[in-house]
This record gives structure tokens, C-alpha cells and sequence, in this order.
């Protein structure tokens, strides 16, 4: 098996992610862990809105999934998490500006999350042949 580390282009020159990469490419099909509202070029996070923190963290995604020569119309399954459920509806909203044509699969639940973040979200990527 030929695994590719997929980075997100913003990411801080020389920062380690440690434990995981922001996207592994194996066999055609991209995994990215989970995003959120950071800002890479300082690896903080920019907490916000419901909406400001679903609109960084999918630029974020569209940005690694680009890196590694796809688009968000290849996205094929989202997981999202959600630390107030409540917000589905405004979340959901900003989200579905982001995919045309057929959307991708879809998890979302609420969960805890670190450092005050309001959303999550990981998702599989098939990358078109070449």
C-alpha cells in the first residue's frame, strides 16, 4: 500500500501535526481527519458563529481536498460533529453551499469538543483518475 501525506497549504512551515495528518491519499481515496475553524497560518483556532466556524472549517477542507488535485464535488462522505445539536439548522444551511449536484453521505451528531469549537467535520474523498 502507497500512502501519500496530504497537507493543508496554509499550514505553518516545520509545525508537526503529531499524531495525524491533515489528509492521507491511498489508492484514490483521500481521508481527512477532522477539521475545524483553524487558522493554519497560526495554527490557532478562530472561534466564531455556528456559521463563521462551518464556513473556515469547509474552506479548510476544500483547501487540503484541493492540495491533493480534487474538488469538493468529490467529497463523498462527511462525518460532522456538532457540539450543540441545536445548531443543526444554521450549520446545515452554510454547509449545503458547499456541495452541488449529488451531495456526499452524511453523519452529523453532537458531540464534546475541545477547546470551545462548535464544529467538526472529516470526510472521504474519491480523487478523479488523471
Amino acid at each position: 500500500m502507497n500512502k501519500q501525506k496530504i497537507v493543508h497549504p496554509d499550514r505553518q512551515s516545520g509545525f508537526d501535526t503529531g499524531a495525524y495528518s491533515d489528509g492521507v491519499l491511498v489508492d484514490g481515496l483521500l481521508f481527512l481527519s477532522g477539521q475545524a475553524s483553524v487558522d493554519f497560518k497560526t495554527s490557532e483556532f478562530v472561534l466564531g458563529t455556528i456559521e463563521e466556524e462551518t464556513t473556515r472549517t469547509l474552506d479548510n477542507i476544500k483547501a487540503i481536498i484541493g492540495a491533493a488535485g480534487a474538488t469538493m464535488e468529490d467529497v463523498v462522505k462527511c462525518t460532522v460533529h456538532l457540539a450543540d445539536i441545536n445548531d443543526f439548522d444554521r450549520y446545515n444551511k452554510v454547509y449545503s453551499t458547499y456541495f452541488t449536484g449529488i451531495k456526499p453521505a452524511r453523519t452529523t451528531v453532537q458531540s464534546v469538543l475541545a477547546e470551545s469549537l462548535k464544529v467538526e467535520i472529516d470526510c472521504i474523498v474519491k480523487i478523479p483518475a488523471k
